[in-house]
């Protein structure tokens, strides 16, 4: 193992946020629902922003309660930073 650490450098090292958690709270019933985005396999470039920028769009819904959907749109830097984020149907808690 230590001969691959050599001969990769630290390309074996996964990074240790691999999860972006996120709780809303529905507008119409108050039921709190959490969501998340994997940041190596949810995220898309947004071109129009030169490609430095990655967003990702979830839509959520509670457990029976209401079947209002909530539609969140998360955008990240190219490092994997939170830079802005937008709801429709609910909040963020």
């Amino acid at each position: 193992m230590n001969f691959l650490q050599k001969l990769f450098g630290g390309l074996l090292a996964k990074r240790e946020k691999r999860y972006y958690v996120f709780s809303t709270k529905c507008l119409r019933c108050a039921e709190i629902i959490e969501g998340r985005v994997d940041l190596d396999n949810d995220l898309s470039v947004d071109y129009e922003d030169g490609g430095d920028v990655f967003y990702a769009r979830k839509g959520l819904m509670g457990n029976g309660r209401c079947f209002r959907r909530m539609e969140v749109e998360l955008k990240f830097s190219s490092n994997r930073e939170l830079i802005e984020k937008k709801i429709i149907g609910g909040e963020f808690i």
